[in-house]
């Protein structure tokens, strides 16, 4: 009589680790490199003979199981990581003159004729994702989110086929201890017909793209859902370039390839910008044959010393650019216009249409942007009008068909009241924006607080426009300050919440009132004052009182011409940014607001520094004269980089004065203070010794 008797547990870790290794190197063979060696029926029976062994022996899975590709347990909600390096957004180009432009910016940058050489890749109509593998193996997967954290979506990203559990050691070089992968998940054009059929089948809501799909699919809670969509991923980078034996993009390229990624065979190395544009409108021509969607090609400076000294702006890397195609259009009916107030007060019109679709989407309302647009365009009630989705997602009117008027066409007239509070509006000459000048307007008030809790402001979990609008409606909240007074039994007795998702949102409140100050500077809502300068605002006033206090131009008539404004001085904050901070920190309401935030418990962190042992640290440096060793963005670069500071003016705090040829007034004035004058030569071996 024959017995099944279960192996020993040293057998079956033997037996998995060979049933590992094969089914991973098929896998890459078929998903990746599309060169199969064994057939599906073949590869489905030792993917079974896995499933049973890891049944038997549930101690024995590894993280690079094969297993892992089905999905595994429901996750209560996806957790947030930061990014160690910022996923950056892009700059677009929408033509080969911009493509022209932006060479000639690079090197107006770098301050000489150095040949540029480029890799151009399709840009995918997906999602950008970074996954971490440590050892070699995968061990976190994470969105983009806000380019500065993301959600973990590690369980959904195992079950997508081309994304490798373990890495391929590559030829002659050692397996990185940790790599950060970047690239973009995507639904191929088939799989994503064949899906909708599916679902339309079953009396499921059809999606309305291929890049929805892929976004539905990587945000479920359920990676059991995920498996079974059928996505893609292509490589494209990864978030510290220098860290790998690598010289240029083309050879990240293929180091990914040798890792076991999948690259995109229509990537393209080109030796300069007229290649660039060639290999662009070759795409363009065979973007309706390709198995899936892109929307335009990303351009980047192939020389990785080079990314390294260009450096990032605010929020986009200098050294690569989104050369996008034209916009999707199409003809529908303007049949009227509605007029949004934002939430500093500016009137939007914004025009309603007969529904059309669009790339896929559905459009029935398109801005017009402003009272000027509207005429410049000579926009008029009911004319056929050419619409499009400006880079493939916001929807606008391009211009009217005047061919199909009729004479019944209307114009189009700007209230003379706002909609909302019937406050008459306002214009300021040399502006295009008309304005809702009160501040207790409800459609401002609505805005500045949806703004305030939203994922532009301190992003209160629970506290989405909806629920801050039905908190308003209900006279629980009329300002920021109520937030925090709110109870538990507040909003447990209000229609869509409970106890659970009350006590939640009071958490959620209670926990931002710990938030980085530059958080809570741009969630103020404050006009011209965005994440960038709210960033630059908390770097030079580490505190919120002493943000204040530089709203008030100091007077002392005796060295009125060393006195500047404080906020002036910040590189990066102009004129216009500094009106608006002094108007709105020295507004009494707003004062009482800051006062009763801070009676409430709300303490806005400082900045964490890190430059206490960078050489500039603690030094200010201003610039006069034109520059011939470097151009003045790259030496306000690297004067940052080293932990200085950069000044726009003179003031007491400049340190150090970098003079080029034929410097200003301001060499005079520094010679007078003792402040230390350096020629170029200096500055470079201050730089260098560094």
């Amino acid at each position: 009589m024959k017995h099944n008797l279960m192996p020993s547990s040293e057998t079956a870790q033997k037996r998995l680790h060979a049933l590992r290794e094969e089914l991973n190197a098929h896998a890459h063979r078929y998903y990746v490199l599309d060169a199969p060696l064994i057939s599906d029926g073949e590869y489905d029976l030792l993917f079974q003979e896995l499933l049973s062994l890891e049944e038997k022996y549930p101690e024995l899975i590894t993280a690079d199981s094969p297993s892992r590709r089905v999905g595994g347990a429901t996750l209560p909600q996806f957790q947030t990581v930061e990014h160690r390096f910022p996923m950056l957004s892009l700059e677009n180009a929408f033509n080969d003159e911009h493509l022209r432009d932006f060479e000639q910016r690079l090197k107006r940058f770098l301050k000489n004729d150095i040949a540029l050489s480029y890799m151009a890749e399709p840009k995918l109509d997906g999602l950008a994702v970074e996954i971490i593998y440590e050892q070699g193996i995968m061990t976190t997967g994470l969105t983009r989110g806000d380019g500065h954290q993301g959600e973990t979506i590690t369980g959904n990203l195992q079950t997508i086929a081309s994304i490798p559990l373990k890495l391929r050691p590559p030829a002659g070089k050692p397996l990185p201890p940790r790599i950060e992968v970047r690239g973009e998940v995507y639904l191929p054009v088939e799989s994503f017909r064949k899906l909708n059929e599916s679902r339309q089948q079953e009396g499921e809501p059809l999606f309305a793209n291929p890049r929805n799909a892929a976004a539905g699919s990587l945000r479920q809670l359920d990676s059991k859902i995920t498996a079974q969509r059928p996505l893609d991923f292509f490589a494209y980078g990864v978030s510290e370039p220098t860290a790998l034996p690598c010289s240029s993009q083309t050879e990240i390229l293929q180091y990914l390839g040798e890792l076991g990624f999948k690259i995109n065979p229509m990537a393209e190395h080109c030796p300069d910008i007229e290649k660039v544009i060639a290999h662009f409108n070759n795409l363009e021509q065979a973007r309706s044959t390709l198995p899936y969607e892109i929307d335009g090609m990303v351009v980047k400076v192939d020389n990785l010393a080079l990314q390294q000294r260009l450096g990032n702006k605010a929020r986009c890397p200098r050294w690569a650019i989104a050369a996008k195609f034209p916009a999707t259009q199409a003809t529908t009916r303007l049949t009227g216009v509605i007029f949004s107030i934002g939430r500093t007060g500016t009137v939007t019109p914004v025009a309603c249409l007969e529904p059309v679709n669009v790339g896929g989407v559905m459009v029935s309302r398109a801005t017009l942007h402003n009272e000027d647009e509207i005429k410049r365009k000579d926009l008029r009630l009911g004319d056929t009008v050419l619409i499009q989705r400006a880079g493939d997602v916001i929807p606008e009117v391009v211009k009217p068909v005047t061919e199909q008027r009729n004479g019944k066409e209307k114009p189009i007239q700007m209230p003379k009241e706002c909609p909302e509070c019937q406050h008459p509006l306002s214009r300021i000459d040399g502006e295009a924006a008309t304005r809702c000048p009160n501040p207790h307007c409800p459609a401002q008030r609505i805005r500045a607080l949806s703004h305030f809790t939203g994922k532009a402001g301190l992003d209160i979990e629970g506290l989405g426009a909806k629920a801050v609008e039905q908190l308003l409606t209900e006279g629980l909240i009329k300002d920021i300050p109520d937030l925090y007074r709110l109870k538990n039994e507040d909003l447990a007795k209000l229609d869509g919440w409970g106890d659970k998702s009350a006590e939640k949102a009071i958490t959620a409140i209670n926990n931002s009132k710990q938030t980085p100050l530059a958080k809570f500077i741009a969630a103020l809502g404050i006009r011209y004052v965005g994440e960038v300068t709210a960033n630059l605002l908390a770097t030079s006033f580490p505190s919120l009182k002493q943000l204040q206090a530089a709203t008030i131009r100091p007077m002392e008539p005796a060295e009125s011409e060393l006195i500047s404004d404080p906020l002036l001085e910040i590189e990066g904050i102009g004129e216009q940014a500094a009106t608006s901070l002094r108007e709105y920190f020295n507004d009494i309401s707003v004062q009482d607001m800051l006062t009763q935030l801070e009676t409430l418990g709300l303490q806005p962190a400082p900045p964490v520094t890190e430059t206490g042992d960078l050489a500039l640290n603690g030094k200010v440096i201003l610039f006069t004269g034109s520059l011939t060793l470097f151009s003045r963005s790259e030496a306000k670069v690297r004067v940052k980089a080293l932990g200085g500071q950069v000044a726009s003016s003179m003031s007491k705090k400049v340190t150090h004065l970098v003079c080029g040829e034929k410097p200003g007034s301001k060499l005079k004035k520094a010679q007078e203070l003792g402040i230390t004058v350096l020629d170029e030569t200096s500055f470079a071996t201050l730089l260098n010794d560094q």
